[in-house]
């Protein structure tokens, strides 16, 4: 009996634990292979892939980002094969199983819950006497009938064999991302998440979690991020993991999602002191600062212990940090959520990612959905579109926000200028992006692609249009982040020079002359006039750039912004040179 298991990851750089654990469970016994596409594959050429393989079973890991798409793969493979047994499973067919069977006939079981033991019992019915009332955590048909099974009890995760190490993978490990697991279950109860059906956690043994990382590295693997919950729950458990992907991490990065407001201050000071930069990166669900709001969701939180965590990391600078909002939680209005994320981005995180609720199957806030006035999408991914104090017009305005906060400070293009933004033309953060995201909208930009340039330039129509002071100081701003976002020497840029040829010629040849008056180890580089020419730019700054990164004063004094493209390092170096009147002198 020939299996395959598949999915649709949401892109190629993704791949599915889930199939590895099935295929680790049940490969001593069965002929299983793994098969992966993603979403924008065409349904019928993963149809064509599937059939030709010639499978009796083919097993579907089922999320909100694939469900839709699946359905229709599986509908197109039952016509072209109908003896073959197809399977669900997945997070999202685990819950309201008869709606499932009843809206897919095509499947012929859906295995719920942890699947490894149930899969394996499954395909050994499968192919013998085929007594599927006696598989747990399984619903099957009957005739007409739909069974679904008692589910089963969960697995003790030592006797599942390790889904790292097979020999198919090696090759790709250094171009994909590697998802790892240390423990499953959640020791909290937040009604919003799925994470929260499975009370208690467990743990594999640590030193099989060591003997599989150590393999991953070694073999090549440069992202591996933990799916557990909360990495940080057992204290001791994480600092031992910690310090031994410090000893042995080769350039690999991992991420953990943590609890930050249960992080103890020596932890970070370990990390703070121990963790090489850029190895470790840190997912936080924050989700909302609203007290009451948190208290109606059951999620314990607290936002000062939590703050303190997020500060003392930024300050260590060693490890970036991702915090997560979700818009739409109950009796978190417009302004709730405003003052929500203008709290969190306070913090300056690296990454903050503006999510929208989404009306989970099996949680409890979907339960509650009537109680708050939730009206939601009827299909995956089962998004909000409005409840009892938060109108659709303003989800509308908040994605607004998210498209703009994607752009400008999760893509880190013009950091400087956003802070210089924010501290002095804007009441707050939040009002920045919001003005910017309505106007961006009011243009139509929407619509189409940008490139870097003109993100640049939209945002200087934009200040332009809500006349903004201080604009040309604010371009100055603007035109330093543009060549820090180059490796290369650009070819084109959003504004004209203020600098003719034949100035820029005279600059450049006093540059190569007094290379020591230029700030920084810049006269260490030794550049001829000939290298400037070729991998620098220069322009003028009308206030002087380095007392305001000291001070965060602004005085108004030009300077020349000269901007070297090493050619070796692929990464742009920014000097100044202060005093103009010698050049013109």
């Amino acid at each position: 009996m020939k299996i395959v298991l598949t999915t649709l990851n949401a892109k190629y750089i993704h791949t599915a634990l889930s199939l590895r654990l099935l295929k680790a469970y049940t490969e001593a016994d069965y002929n299983v292979e793994i098969r992966e596409y993603t979403i924008k594959d065409p349904s019928l050429n993963i149809v064509t892939d599937l059939y030709d393989k010639n499978a009796d079973v083919i097993g579907f890991s089922c999320y909100i980002w694939n469900i839709e798409k699946t359905i229709e793969i599986v509908k197109m493979l039952k016509k072209v094969k109908p003896e073959l047994n197809i399977v669900l499973g997945g997070p999202e067919v685990s819950f309201d199983i008869p709606y499932w069977m009843e809206k897919v006939p095509e499947v012929d079981f859906v295995v719920f819950n942890e699947g490894e033991e149930t899969f394996k019992h499954l395909l050994d019915e499968i192919a013998g006497e085929q007594k599927y009332h006696l598989v747990f955590g399984t619903s099957y048909r009957k005739g007409k009938e739909i069974i679904v099974n008692p589910p089963r009890p969960n697995l003790k995760l030592n006797t599942i064999p390790t889904a790292y190490r097979f020999q198919e993978d090696k090759k790709d490990l250094n171009k994909r991302i590697v998802y790892f697991e240390t423990s499953r279950g959640c020791p909290f109860s937040c009604s919003f998440c799925l994470s929260s059906v499975e009370v208690g956690v467990r743990y594999f043994d640590i030193e099989r979690v060591k003997s599989d990382l150590l393999y991953l590295i070694d073999n090549g693997a440069k992202l591996i991020k933990f799916i557990d919950r909360t990495f940080n729950i057992r204290r001791n458990y994480a600092l031992e993991i910690f310090q031994f992907l410090i000893d042995h991490h080769q350039g690999c990065v991992f991420q953990f999602e943590i609890t930050a407001d249960i992080m103890r201050p020596e932890v970070l000071e370990f990390l703070n002191t121990h963790a090489p930069p850029g190895v470790f990166r840190f997912e936080i669900g924050v989700q909302s600062t609203n007290d009451a709001t948190n208290e109606l969701v059951m999620r314990k939180q607290n936002f000062e212990k939590l703050s303190r965590t997020v500060r003392m990391i930024k300050e260590g600078g060693k490890i970036d940090q991702h915090l997560d909002l979700i818009a739409g939680l109950p009796e978190e209005n417009y302004d709730s959520f405003k003052k929500t994320f203008n709290d969190v981005f306070e913090m300056r995180p690296e990454e903050l990612q503006l999510g929208f609720l989404k009306m989970l199957r099996g949680t409890g806030l979907r339960s509650q959905a009537e109680q708050y006035g939730y009206v939601y999408m009827d299909n995956s991914p089962y998004e909000i579109l409005k409840n009892d104090i938060l109108s659709f017009s303003e989800i509308i305005r908040i994605k607004r926000v998210e498209d703009i906060l994607e752009k400008y400070w999760n893509d880190h293009r013009m950091d400087h200028t956003i802070e210089y933004l924010i501290d002095t033309e804007f009441e707050s953060p939040y009002d920045f992006f919001q003005e910017f995201g309505d106007f961006w909208d009011d243009q139509g930009w929407s619509k189409i692609g940008h490139q870097l340039e003109e993100l640049f330039l939209r945002l200087e129509q934009f200040l332009k249009a809500r006349e903004t002071a201080n604009l040309e100081l604010i371009k100055g701003f603007m035109i330093y982040d543009f060549f820090l976002n180059h490796k290369h020497k650009p070819r084109k840029t959003w504004w004209n020079f203020t600098l003719t040829k034949e100035k820029q010629t005279k600059f450049l040849e006093f540059v190569a002359e007094n290379n020591q008056l230029v700030s920084g180890d810049f006269h260490e580089l030794e550049l001829t006039v000939k290298d400037l020419f070729k991998h620098t730019m220069i322009e003028v700054i009308p206030f002087d750039l380095e007392l305001y990164f000291n001070t965060k004063e602004v005085k108004q004094h030009p300077s020349l912004l000269i901007t070297y493209f090493d050619p070796k390092e692929l990464k742009s170096r920014p000097y100044l040179l202060k005093d103009l009147n010698k050049i013109v002198n």
